[in-house]
């Protein structure tokens, strides 16, 4: 009677556990799906009121280093802001605000602010700047940055790299060098090779943060974790490097002219309203779904962004929005889901996905 009822206890241990597990995937795979959303939702949203003039035949006067690099910055720092506040809006809502100011003054909370700074206004601009030079072709690359990681968490962290994640890594280079092929052709529009180039560093940066944020969320609950992170990104972003960038364009006051002009233009704040709501849940989802199927998988089911970013630019922007410019060759869908691959190989082994079905 007792052992009938020990393993009748098991077995529906066992069942909650592949639930859970289950469910860990689901929300990893939807962080992707956020993250492509969210960079279609702000790149339509840098297409709309004033940044039509910005970016219109005449340029309303501005320098292309001030299209390129200031705008660029700029409407990171736009989404990063607009998903700090929805960040706050729901932990208010769920009466974590307290904890979130308590976290910013220890340890892992000064982690995930480091982890934000390098994030934030280096990835998340670098990442702007390829869209808008790129287009979606930067998606894909940008998607390097779990092998970056696991790079990086060798020679930081010892931890391992064997053969089977040395191989998924080349498969990822192998489909970058694929995409960056697409670049090299005389009708290849100017200024991509550089946008991929630069897609790299937010693919450099986002694994550092990956390695870094990765102990602090161990410590912190996962929401205030990227309520941190999201606070400090869109802080940094909006109030250091927009203004250096501004500087460095010989114009102190230019930034927060296109700043102030920027947040009171209606019809583009809407969609980058949206973009943050999908920002805040592509990193807060990655972070759940990691803590509930493992970080190697919730890394390899979010890294499927590099197929699911320019599925939403294609569709919203070229076929919905009729933008020029979001098409992509074969090639490039065929490096993606290459891609998603290489990144599966460096999280786990593929092989373990059919094995112990009986357990």
């Amino acid at each position: 009677m007792n052992e009938g009822a020990g393993a009748a206890a098991v077995a529906a241990k066992k069942k909650l556990s592949a639930q859970f597990f289950k469910k860990g995937v689901f929300v990893a795979i939807m962080s992707g799906i956020c993250y492509g959303l969210y960079s279609t939702f702000m790149t339509l949203g840098m297409t709309k009121g004033i940044w039509a003039d910005w970016k219109g035949p005449n340029t309303a006067g501005l320098s292309a280093f001030v299209i390129t690099y200031l705008l660029g910055s700029l409407g990171s720092a736009i989404n990063d802001t607009c998903s700090a506040v929805w960040a706050l809006l729901i932990a208010g809502v769920k009466g974590k605000l307290g904890d979130f100011f308590r976290c910013l003054k220890t340890k892992p909370g000064w982690i995930m602010i480091a982890a934000a700074l390098v994030g934030g206004p280096i990835s998340s601009t670098a990442y702007v700047v390829g869209l808008q030079m790129a287009g979606s072709i930067v998606i894909p690359i940008s998607a390097l940055c779990p092998a970056i990681g696991a790079i990086l968490g060798r020679v930081l962290y010892k931890q391992e790299l064997n053969k089977r994640m040395i191989a998924g890594i080349g498969i990822c280079v192998l489909s970058s060098l694929m995409i960056g092929s697409t670049s090299l052709g005389g009708d290849a529009p100017e200024g991509r090779l550089l946008g991929i180039c630069i897609a790299f560093i937010a693919a450099l940066g986002w694994g550092i943060e990956g390695c870094v944020a990765g102990y602090g969320t161990t410590l912190i609950d996962y929401e205030i974790g990227i309520t941190i992170r999201q606070c400090t990104s869109g802080l940094s972003n909006l109030c250091i490097l927009v203004p250096i960038f501004g500087i460095i364009a010989g114009n102190i006051g230019i930034a927060p002219h296109l700043t102030v002009q920027a947040f009171t233009s209606g019809p583009a704040m809407i969609f980058f309203v949206i973009s943050g709501f999908f920002a805040l849940f592509a990193y807060s989802l990655w972070y759940k779904g990691n803590s509930m199927c493992g970080a190697a998988l919730g890394m390899a089911c979010n890294g499927a962004f590099s197929f699911w970013g320019p599925f939403f630019c294609w569709i919203i922007l070229g076929v919905i929005c009729g933008i020029d410019g979001w098409s992509l060759p074969p090639i490039v869908w065929a490096a993606a889901i290459l891609m998603i691959f290489g990144i599966l190989m460096i999280a786990m082994n593929p092989l373990d996905l059919f094995k112990k079905k009986e357990d």
